[in-house]
């Protein structure tokens, strides 16, 4: 039985589903309960549930992330509660340069990452570089303005569909210790990035990039965040912006439909 924490995420979504597909027996962690029987309530915060989610499991594979500095407490929560039900194996996903950037919330992933090498337990460690997705969302959250303000420091975008069929490869492997990092196949300047983007859009909008300031700026600057080439991922950015566009075309036509009353 694989017990996967963030099941119902960006990554855990499909990772869960290439696990079923895979064949393995597969319980779904969340917060919220659904009529799911594969679907196990537990509060990672808290460590409320963990112990009943962990009967009968041998590999946990812990994605349960969140926008803030607390992810390691959560860790901590699981190792407790994985000390009382002995696993066979914990897969950890975590991020490109945690051990060598400034900013907060990466200096909390590698604080995860040591903890659970501490812990007695089996484990594998996948870094990944940001998914497509992240990056995009700095487009979408700009897409009445005239322009595109963009940072001006390199990314390495890949598709969290290779990184689910990347963590499925690790399950299988068994603990691997702190395996090479994952990353999509180019490393691009974000106004790079952006103007593939708003070409995909059909967009015709400037890019001015502007630097990031202080330390996190110049950990972004020296591009610890980025993995090394070929970087394991092979779908490029610019085909996650035209799907995107194609998706975006499809559903604005499907709402023009129900407006008009044609069905």
């Amino acid at each position: 039985m694989i017990l996967v924490t963030g099941a119902t995420g960006a990554l855990g979504r499909p990772t869960v589903s290439l696990l079923t597909a895979a064949g393995h027996d597969v319980r779904a962690l969340s917060r919220q309960p659904a009529p799911d029987p594969a679907r196990v309530v537990a509060d990672l915060s808290t460590g409320a549930g963990l112990a009943a989610a962990l009967t009968g499991v041998t590999t946990v594979v812990h994605l349960a992330t969140g926008a803030n500095t607390h992810d390691s407490q959560q860790t901590r929560q699981l190792l407790r509660a994985i000390a009382g039900h002995p696993i066979e194996h914990l897969v950890f996903m975590s991020i490109v340069g945690v051990d060598k950037h400034s900013l907060g919330f990466y200096r909390d992933k590698h604080l995860s990452e040591q903890f659970i090498a501490a812990s007695g337990a089996p484990y594998t460690i996948l870094r990944a570089t940001q998914f497509h997705s992240f990056v995009a969302r700095l487009f979408t959250a700009q897409r009445r303005l005239p322009i595109t303000v963009v940072p001006s420091f390199r990314m390495q975008p890949v598709a969290v569909d290779e990184v689910a069929a990347r963590l499925v490869e690790l399950v299988d492997a068994g603990p691997s210790g702190r395996v090479d990092d994952f990353g999509g196949p180019g490393q691009l300047s974000f106004r790079q990035l952006a103007q593939q983007w708003n070409a995909a859009h059909s967009l015709r909008k400037p890019v001015w990039s502007l630097p990031i300031l202080g330390a996190v700026g110049r950990s972004f600057a020296h591009g610890v965040h980025l993995a090394s080439l070929p970087g394991g991922g092979n779908i490029p950015f610019s085909a996650y912006a035209e799907a995107h566009a194609r998706a975006a075309g499809a559903a604005g036509a499907a709402g023009s439909l129900r407006g008009s009353g044609t069905s």
